[in-house]
């Protein structure tokens, strides 16, 4: 029981602050909004355009309207979204998309997805660089408040959760006016 509480007040802590880093315009830690050069790739095109025009991803993006945050990844941002396909969620025990999607799991959602959302622009070369200074590992902050350990196998970056659920980032990142998407191959828990 009390386990289930600390989840829902962190859960609700990630929410809240997911919601000031919108209404405040950076990342939460003073950062200047999106790098220009993303910026003028993307247009005017938000983080919410691109997964909601995705037609691979629309799991996620069913589960970020269904508690509001896709509001979120419309607003000034910069972010940078984890977004697992479609064919990751179809990956989870069955059942468990159903379970999250209730609206009394509306906190562990919340807790699931701001755990795929990390704070600033981050490219996969930021990334790669990171792991490269890090001598082979990088500690991934995310709005969850928990983290993700990036690495490297072979040329591809490969994210752990805490119970050693490995995604790989597909392909390169999608630009937007307010950060960056990262396709992932499986969908990562906090613990």
């Amino acid at each position: 029981m009390r386990i289930v509480n600390i989840r829902t007040s962190l859960a609700a802590a990630a929410l809240i602050l997911v919601a000031g880093c919108e209404k405040a315009g950076t990342n939460g830690d003073g950062n200047a909004p999106v790098p220009a050069e993303a910026a003028e790739a993307a247009g005017n095109a938000t983080i919410a355009d691109g997964i909601a025009s995705s037609a691979s991803d629309s799991k996620f993006v069913a589960a970020t309207k269904s508690i509001g945050l896709d509001k979120t990844l419309a607003g000034p941002g910069p972010y940078t979204v984890l977004v697992p396909s479609d064919a990751a969620f179809d990956k989870l025990k069955a059942g468990s998309l159903d379970k999250l999607m209730k609206p009394e799991s509306r906190a562990e959602l919340t807790s699931v997805l701001t755990y795929h959302i990390l704070p600033g622009t981050i490219l996969v070369a930021d990334i790669d660089k990171a792991i490269d200074n890090g001598k082979g590992k990088a500690v991934l902050a995310t709005m969850n408040g928990a983290t993700l350990t990036a690495t490297k196998d072979g040329d591809k970056i490969v994210l752990t959760d805490a119970a050693g659920t490995k995604a790989v980032i597909a392909g390169v990142e999608d630009k937007r006016s307010n950060g960056a998407v990262h396709q992932i191959d499986a969908v990562l828990m906090p613990s």
